[in-house]
């Protein structure tokens, strides 16, 4: 759901209270910048899929994943995909999209909920895919678990978490101190671990997730990365989608970022003015992120 990565208070229960409805925008873009990669995941997992396989979408966000999963079942043949997200706007956004990727060989479902309360036990499913999800839940260990149980025997449970620190921008940006993106990343890191401290009934994980799903019940446990890389044209979709997570890093930090930091946050944000970053013709999209998977045996 973001990303790294990049995952609506009043628009449907999630545990984070952030409004992913209204970042529906970014997400599409982000779905859009990935597409080459999500499609290379999609067809990993399902070269191992039977036929007429069940496959579920936890979180789907805009449907990134889910039109690739759904280009999968449809090249081989058909299939269910099931979608899950306590957003309806999301819900719907990756609906259409997974309908329309996969015609009429793949049936499209939609369940609306919070991914910590569904019943996965009453699925038969063989493969279950929870993107950025997980981590947004407060007992993450317990989540894994209620997701094994949606798995037949040989079904694989495949989550995305972790990976590295997405990068925009350029060490030095002429304005103010270098390393002003590192430095957001650190105060993100403070941000995320006061966020979940204070969700309810939240419990601490302190090991990985492979040994995660281990500890789910699951074998065969594994892990690979995949990688965006992608330019940035300047005034250009991308660039707006690179503006936006540096403002939304800069609102949730606050002060505690220095007055240098936010100073030049405000003149890199400045549309009108000399140092603006999205006319910068040097940004990028580079973003790392992790895949864990263990097999139902």
């Amino acid at each position: 759901m973001a990303s790294g990565h990049q995952h609506g208070h009043g628009h449907g229960h999630t545990h984070d209270d952030m409004d992913w409805a209204a970042r529906a925008d970014r997400l599409k873009v982000a779905d859009r910048l990935a597409a080459e990669a999500y499609a290379e995941v999609a067809a990993r997992f399902a070269d191992a899929l039977p036929a007429d396989p069940t496959v579920l979408d936890i979180g789907p966000g805009a449907g990134g994943m889910s039109a690739a999963f759904a280009t999968e079942l449809r090249n081989r043949g058909g299939g269910t995909l099931v979608l899950v997200d306590a957003v309806p706007e999301l819900l719907s956004l990756a609906e259409a999209t997974a309908k329309e990727r996969g015609g009429d060989a793949v049936t499209v479902r939609t369940v609306l909920g919070d991914a910590a309360e569904v019943d996965f036990s009453e699925y038969r499913a063989d493969l279950v895919w929870a993107s950025f999800v997980v981590h947004h839940l407060p007992d993450q260990q317990a989540a894994l678990s209620r997701l094994a149980t949606a798995l037949r025997l040989g079904g694989v449970l495949a989550i995305g978490e972790g990976g590295l620190e997405p990068q925009n921008l350029p060490w030095d940006l002429g304005v103010g101190r270098p390393g002003l993106e590192h430095r957001l990343h650190a105060v993100r890191a403070d941000w995320f671990v006061a966020l979940r401290s204070g969700m309810d009934g939240v419990v601490r994980m302190p090991y990985g997730w492979g040994a995660a799903l281990t500890r789910a019940g699951l074998t065969e446990v594994g892990r690979f990365s995949y990688v965006v890389d992608k330019p940035v044209p300047p005034r250009s979709e991308v660039a707006a989608y690179v503006l936006d997570r540096i403002r939304f890093m800069a609102e949730i930090a606050g002060d505690d970022l220095d007055e240098s930091d936010r100073d030049a946050i405000a003149r890199l944000l400045d549309a009108d003015g000399p140092d603006y970053v999205g006319a910068r013709d040097d940004l990028y999209v580079l973003d790392t992120r992790t895949v864990h998977y263990g097999r139902a045996t």
